[in-house]
């Protein structure tokens, strides 16, 4: 009889792991800023268990479970424990980033006869999007409930904001799908030509924080990286991946190479911190990367309309911050997949335009699905 009990209760905790969980989305305070404004953290849940927070303070990705091999979930982003640790202007751990994602060159671009200059907070140049960019704003949010929760975030930035021209009218859709998968759409409109690039700065560890991404396996379908002078603004080149240390062709360590020092590319990021370019550069919704953790089995599919992805090893993280699982955030604890548009666009005709004109709309979809294998 004990043996019938017992594997009646083993029984119970397995279908209880496993059920199905409600799907839907809720809403709780995430904190006041000092002025009394409220910023709330929203917690989407799909039926399979999968549950994203995000709070409409800067869009930021708080946490985001997925299921390793076993279907044990565990949080996968790098997040901050408290509302008041993001107000410190911590570094980008998964917020949304604008108006334009990466650099610019010298703060300054040229659209249509004029001269724009923009905040300038990276040495000379101008960096996700200046001083006080999208990360930094409170976003009008809107709950969706259902089998795919959605959270809609919207946010004005007026015109002459960070030095950018036009009053550009954002809205960021993310959405919890049942495959395990969340789809993030960007739309913008203005009503005077600009420039746009908007992306999202989320750090993944599939480990479940528990050790860096060094043995994480990178595929990325690009065939040329832009290469960068030593402030990391792109020199205008193209060039094919072939045959050199940013080759990730085929599903590759990121630690594999990532300390070649005779490569001055490497040297400049001090580790991965360069776009890539993909080799279909249709605006569908294509396959752009593959990320592979091989002790929980995690496997990151991640789909895009962009042309390009920014590679980031987290190589300037050393420490000092820590996650809600107590755990330090070290060097290469995390890696970054920021779909965008090129870095410095504007100030290369060769490149992809960013430009936006009224009567236009930005419009750009990246999908982050969780398996395992």
């Amino acid at each position: 009889m004990m043996h019938v009990s017992l594997l009646l209760i083993l029984s119970g905790i397995l279908s209880a792991q496993f059920a199905p969980q409600r799907a839907g989305i809720e809403k709780e305070v995430f904190g006041k800023f000092p002025d009394g404004r409220v910023a709330h953290l929203f917690t989407l849940r799909n039926a399979a268990g999968m549950t994203v927070q995000i709070t409409n303070y800067g869009g930021f990705i708080v946490s985001w479970t997925a299921p390793d091999k076993t279907g044990k979930q565990e949080n996968i982003t790098l997040g901050l424990p408290t509302f008041a640790d993001y107000l410190k202007g911590a570094p980008s751990l998964g917020p949304i980033i604008g108006r334009f994602g990466n650099r610019i060159a010298n703060g300054k671009f040229s659209l249509d006869g004029q001269t724009y200059t923009l905040a300038t907070n990276a040495g000379t140049n101008h960096i996700h999007g200046g001083r006080v960019g999208f990360s930094q704003k409170l976003w009008d949010a809107t709950p969706v409930d259902g089998n795919e929760p959605a959270l809609t975030l919207k946010y004005t930035s007026p015109d002459g904001e960070e030095g950018y021209p036009g009053t550009l009218a954002v809205t960021v859709t993310y959405t919890l799908q049942k495959d395990n998968a969340l789809r993030i759409d960007y739309r913008a409109t203005t009503d005077k030509p600009t420039v746009v690039n908007l992306t999202n700065h989320a750090y993944f560890n599939l480990s479940g924080m528990k050790r860096d991404v060094l043995d994480n396996e990178l595929m990325i379908k690009a065939d040329k990286i832009l290469p960068t002078d030593k402030a990391q603004i792109p020199t205008g080149e193209i060039k094919p991946v072939a045959g050199t240390v940013f080759d990730f062709t085929k599903p590759t360590t990121i630690g594999a190479r990532i300390a070649d020092t005779t490569d001055i590319q490497l040297r400049y990021g001090q580790g991965y911190d360069h776009c890539w370019v993909f080799t279909d550069q249709s605006k569908t919704l294509k396959l752009g990367a593959t990320l592979y953790e091989p002790t929980s089995g995690r496997l990151m599919t991640m789909y895009t309309t962009e042309p390009a992805v920014q590679l980031y090893t987290a190589n300037h993280l050393n420490g000092t911050l820590r996650g809600k699982e107590g755990v330090a955030y070290g060097r290469r604890f995390g890696v970054c997949l920021e779909t965008q548009h090129f870095p410095d666009s504007p100030n290369h005709p060769n490149f992809p335009t960013t430009t936006l004109r009224p009567g236009e709309t930005y419009k750009s979809t990246t999908v982050y699905q969780f398996s395992v294998r």
